[in-house]
């Protein structure tokens, strides 16, 4: 269903406007309005002008970083107004699970103005910092780990050569950072769990760049939130980790069609609604890959059909 009023947020580090306004329809029968994200606003101010301008889709043009700050205003709006997406970034990681079209600008566009929208959820995440508590969205996912960010910032180009075997160019790297510590999980205050593990990931989305996928139950529109820990160790972990991705959740699931998530040694698949997360040390935490912050306390909360996405 076509609006009356498009929205466009766009990020200019990722393109120039001359590009994108050569994507669109020759003389629409819409009204256009532009808001230029900033490099402290990835987005927030300029939904907002969107909204207020009476934009009934808001397009977020630019990579991860503006679609979490376009989506998260909305979704803590409760805004009517619908998403559309034309992703700029290296991981364009919410795009790739929703199929939207990657490096075309003209496809990617027409979707966000024509496609049929669905509604997805959105992630929360409270992180105790010293100055108190901040609380982020996310639409893809959030965690802590130096190995969490090695999964996401694989070489692009080696993945799109190689495919998941690009990740074993980064398993050096992820040996020699590996540091193990106790986790403590709960959740509404009553705990369920203890790992010793370095990297533990909580997903909306489950595929990263090279269709590699990280989190094999995961769906946007589920309602839950999937959680991956790593507890790799050494060469003989990594490869336990790698073997638990690309065979036990990856072609063997593919041919027995099994339905849910295996674990292993190394990783460990769990499904939770909300989640409370407690570290031995403080940790950076990263949300659909920006960092907000270190801390010892993560609270993780799902917030069902949040948004409206075409």
């Amino acid at each position: 269903m076509r609006a009356n009023h498009v929205g466009i947020v766009w990020n200019p580090s990722k393109t120039e406007k001359e590009d994108l306004e050569a994507a669109l329809p020759e003389n629409p029968d819409f009204t256009i309005t532009w808001h230029e994200t900033a490099e402290d606003d990835p987005g927030k101010s300029a939904t907002q002008a969107a909204l207020d301008a009476g934009a009934e889709v808001v397009i977020a043009a630019g990579g991860d970083g503006t679609v979490r700050a376009v989506a998260g205003h909305l979704a803590e709006i409760d805004s009517e107004a619908e998403l559309g997406i034309v992703p700029l970034g290296t991981g364009n990681l919410l795009a790739r699970n929703l199929d939207v079209p990657l490096n075309n600008l003209g496809e990617a566009m027409d979707r966000a103005l024509n496609g049929t929208a669905r509604d997805i959820d959105m992630g929360w995440v409270e992180v105790t910092l010293e100055q108190g508590t901040n609380r982020e969205p996310f639409v893809v996912m959030a965690g802590f780990g130096i190995d969490a960010h090695m999964i996401t910032e694989t070489n692009d180009d080696l993945k799109d050569k190689a495919g998941w075997l690009a990740y074993v160019e980064s398993l050096g790297r992820a040996v020699s950072a590996s540091d193990v510590m106790e986790i403590n999980l709960s959740r509404e205050g009553e705990r369920i769990g203890h790992e010793a593990a370095h990297t533990l990931i909580v997903g909306n989305c489950g595929t990263l760049q090279g269709g590699i996928t990280l989190l094999p139950d995961a769906d946007p529109s589920d309602g839950e939130l999937d959680v991956l820990i790593l507890k790799a160790e050494g060469v003989t972990g990594w490869l336990d980790t790698m073997k638990n991705m690309v065979w036990d959740n990856g072609l063997r699931r593919m041919m027995s069609k099994d339905d849910s998530a295996q674990s292993s040694e190394s990783a460990i698949h769990q499904r939770v609604s909300s989640l409370t997360i407690e570290l031995e040390q403080p940790r950076v935490v990263e949300v659909d890959g920006d960092e907000v912050g270190e801390t010892e306390k993560i609270d993780v909360t799902i917030e069902p059909a949040a948004l409206r996405v075409r």
